[in-house]
C-alpha cells in the first residue's frame, strides 16, 4: 500500500471532522483491507490497543490531571498570584508579569495548558481589567501564558511524546525547565513593552499593591506558603532522584489535602464531582492512545519512518533548513490538530529525521513540544483561546489578534531553542 494513500486518507478523514481515534483505527485496518497478506490483522490491531494502555508511565496523565481540577477548584493560582504581585505588582508590567509567572507555577502543577488557562485566567482577567488593562490585552496574556503548561514540567504532552518515542520522562523533564523559563520571560519583555507604550494607570496599580501590601509580607508568605510548596514538592521529587515521575504525580495529591484542610476550598463533598470531571478530561486521551499504539505499529511494519528519512535527507542537506521545515509544519499542525493526537501521528515518523541530522531525541522532544503549545493560541484548534474566551466573553479572534505580538515573542523563543540545544540539555549535562 502507498505511503499517499494511507496518510491521505488520514488527512481526509481529519478534514471531515471524523473523531481521532475512529481515524487511528480506520487507517490501522486499512493497509490488511487493501493488502490480504499485510502482516497486521484487526485482531493484532486490538490486541496492540490493550496491551500498549499497560504503561506504568501513563498513568501519571490522569493522576495530573485530577490534580490540576483539585487546584482549580482550591484556588491555590489566587494564593500563587498575590505572592507574585506583592514583590513585582508595583514595578511597570508588574501585573502582567505575575500573571505569566503565576502560569509557569502552575503549570509546574498541572501539565495542561487548558487548565492552567482557566485556573489562572478566571481570577486574573477580571484583576486586570479592575485596574484599568485593556481586556483583550489581559485575555491574551493568560491564554498565551498558559501554554506555559505544557512546556514546564511535569506535562502531559511531554509523557505522551515519551511514551510514543522511547525516551526516558525524567529526562525530559529535567530538559523542559529552562525553555519554559525562557518563554516565559519572552511573554514577560513583550508585556513590559505594551505596557510602556500604553501606560498604566498608577493610581489603581498602587492602590491595589497598597491593599496587598496592608496583609503584610509575613501574612501573604503565609496564605501562600502551601501553594508555592506543590511545585517544590513534584518537581524536586523528580528532579532529586527521589520519585520518577509516575510517583510524583501521586504526591501532587498533596494538593488534595491542602485544599482540604489548610485553606478549606473545598468540601468533602466536591470530591465526587472533581473525580467525575477528572475522568471526563482523561477518557478520551485514553481512547486515543489506544488507537495510537496500533497506529505507531502499523507504520513501523510499513517503513514509513525510514522512507521519510531518506527522501527528506536525499532531497535537503542543510539541517538549519531541515529543522525550519519541521518547525513550519508542526506550527502548521498545532492549528489544526489537537496535541495529543499530532504527538503521537508525527513522532514516529519525524525523530528519525532528527535523530539523522544529530538531533538528540530529549531536544527534539522539547521542539515539538513547543511548537505545539503555539497551537494552543492559533486558530482554528486553539484550546487555550476557546477557553479565556469563555472567561472574558471577548471573540476567539480578538483574542488572536490581540496574541499575535506575544506569539512573535513565543516564536523567538522556539528559534532559540531550536538552534541552541544547550538550553535544553544544559541540566542534563
Amino acid at each position: 500500500m502507498s505511503l499517499a494513500l494511507f496518510f491521505g486518507v488520514l488527512v481526509l478523514l481529519l478534514v471531515l471532522t471524523v473523531p481521532i481515534c475512529v481515524s487511528f483505527a480506520f487507517v490501522t485496518l486499512l493497509p490488511s483491507i487493501v493488502d490480504a497478506s499485510f502482516p497486521y490483522t484487526a485482531d493484532a490491531a486490538v490486541r496492540s490497543m490493550v496491551s500498549g494502555l499497560n504503561n506504568f508511565p501513563l498513568l501519571a496523565i490522569p493522576l495530573f490531571i485530577i490534580a490540576g481540577v483539585i487546584m482549580a477548584k482550591g484556588q491555590i493560582s489566587e494564593r500563587l498570584f498575590n505572592v507574585f504581585s506583592y514583590f513585582v505588582g508595583n514595578r511597570t508590567a508588574g501585573l502582567p508579569c505575575a500573571v505569566t509567572i503565576t502560569c509557569l507555577f502552575y503549570g509546574a502543577i498541572s501539565g495542561s495548558g487548558p487548565a492552567t488557562t482557566a485556573a489562572v485566567g478566571s481570577m486574573c482577567i477580571p484583576l486586570l481589567t479592575s485596574v484599568g488593562y485593556d481586556l483583550t490585552f489581559a485575555t491574551a496574556l493568560v491564554a498565551v501564558s498558559g501554554s506555559l503548561g505544557i512546556i514546564i514540567p511535569p506535562s502531559i504532552p511531554y509523557i505522551m511524546y515519551c511514551n510514543a518515542s522511547g525516551a526516558s520522562i525524567s529526562e525530559l523533564f529535567l530538559a523542559g525547565f529552562l525553555p519554559g523559563v525562557l518563554i516565559a520571560l519572552c511573554l514577560m519583555v513583550y508585556s513590559y513593552i505594551y505596557c510602556k507604550i500604553h501606560g498604566e494607570d498608577k493610581d489603581k496599580l498602587n492602590a491595589k499593591c497598597m491593599e496587598l501590601r496592608a496583609k503584610g509580607l509575613g501574612t501573604v508568605l503565609k496564605e501562600g506558603f502551601w501553594a508555592l510548596m506543590s511545585p517544590v514538592i513534584i518537581l524536586g521529587g523528580i528532579y532529586g532522584g527521589i520519585c520518577s515521575p509516575t510517583e510524583a504525580a501521586t504526591i501532587s495529591f498533596y494538593s488534595l489535602i491542602v485544599s482540604l484542610f489548610i485553606y478549606r476550598t473545598i468540601k468533602i463533598r466536591d470530591l465526587p464531582k472533581i473525580m467525575l470531571e477528572g475522568i471526563h478530561s482523561y477518557a478520551p486521551i485514553l481512547i486515543i492512545l489506544s488507537a495510537a499504539v496500533a497506529f505507531a505499529r502499523v507504520i513501523t511494519l510499513m517503513n514509513v519512518a525510514t522512507i521519510v528519512s531518506e527522501a527528506v535527507l536525499s532531497a535537503i542537506s542543510s539541517k538549519v533548513v531541515i529543522l525550519l521545515l519541521i518547525n513550519v509544519l508542526l506550527l502548521f499542525v498545532g492549528m489544526i490538530m489537537d496535541t495529543g493526537p499530532a504527538i503521537l501521528v508525527f513522532t514516529p515518523v519525524l525523530l528519525p529525521v532528527a535523530e539523522a541530522i544529530g538531533v538528540d531525541p530529549i531536544h527534539f522532544g522539547i521542539i515539538m513540544c513547543v511548537n505545539l503549545a503555539i497551537g494552543f493560541v492559533t486558530p482554528p484548534m486553539g484550546a487555550n483561546l476557546f477557553v479565556a474566551s469563555n472567561l472574558s466573553k471577548v471573540s476567539v479572534f480578538d483574542i488572536a489578534r490581540k496574541a499575535v505580538p506575544f506569539i512573535l515573542a513565543f516564536l523567538i523563543a522556539l528559534l532559540l531553542i531550536t538552534f541552541v540545544p544547550q538550553i535544553s540539555m544544559f541540566l542534563l549535562q
